[in-house]
This record gives C-alpha cells, structure tokens and sequence, in this order.
C-alpha cells in the first residue's frame, strides 16, 4: 500500500526556515518522481518543486527558486524540502506525491494530474 506521511511544517517568522519531510512507502524513491504542491486558503494547489528519481535532477517554481531546496535520502525513504529566507506568501498546506509511474519529473512536473498518491499535508504558516 502506497503511503505518503508529511511532517514538520509549523508557524515560523518571515526570514525563517522550515523542513518539511515525506516519509513514503510501499514503493521506492528509485522508481518515482516526488513533487511538494502547496495549497493556500482560496487558491489552486501550486507545484512547488519536483526532484526525478533516475537522475536527481531538481525543478522549482520560479517563487522559490534561490530559496527552496529539494533532496531526498533513498535509504531513508524520505523526500526533503528545506525552506529557508520564508515570506508570509509561503504560507500554504503542503503536500508530497508520487508520480504516476514516471522516474522523470519533466517539464509539465507542475501538474497534480501527473501525481497519483498523496500524502495528507502540512501546514507552514510565516507570520510575525
């Protein structure tokens, strides 16, 4: 059964940084691409960055780019995102998901479409 499990979201101050984890199972990061969408009150879910399971090749939107980080420890089973310089427009539920039997995020990666299993999310509120 394919699991996604995100944690450490949590209020921070504008400038601060959070580290969100996706623990995932009943597959393996080496098959899979992994994306993190957001979602904040009255908006669309947004992709937010995608790391390909062949290559380890990165994908931002461009908001996050310089400040957002992605990776992921295969033998951990777990996804990373560190948000660092955070502003009050990073606040948003944030999810993981797993690529619908694509290794490679590619260059439409930002679609939910793409993605078949989610995890439930986590909330980073920046705020002062």
């Amino acid at each position: 059964q394919v699991q996604l499990v995100e944690s450490g979201g949590g209020l921070v101050q504008p400038g601060g940084s959070l580290r969100l984890s996706c623990a995932v199972s009943g597959f393996t990061l080496n098959y899979y691409a992994i994306a993190w969408f957001r979602q904040a009150p009255g908006k669309e879910r947004e992709g937010v960055s995608c790391i390909s399971a062949n290559d380890d090749s990165t994908y931002y939107v461009n908001p996050v780019k310089g400040r957002f980080t992605i990776s992921k420890d295969n033998a951990k089973n777990t996804v990373y995102l560190q948000m660092n310089s955070l502003k009050p427009e990073d606040t948003a539920v944030y999810y993981c998901a797993q690529a619908t039997g694509l290794r490679r995020c590619g260059s439409s990666w930002a679609l939910a479409r793409r993605f078949s299993s989610w995890g439930q999310g986590t909330q980073g509120t920046v705020s002062s």
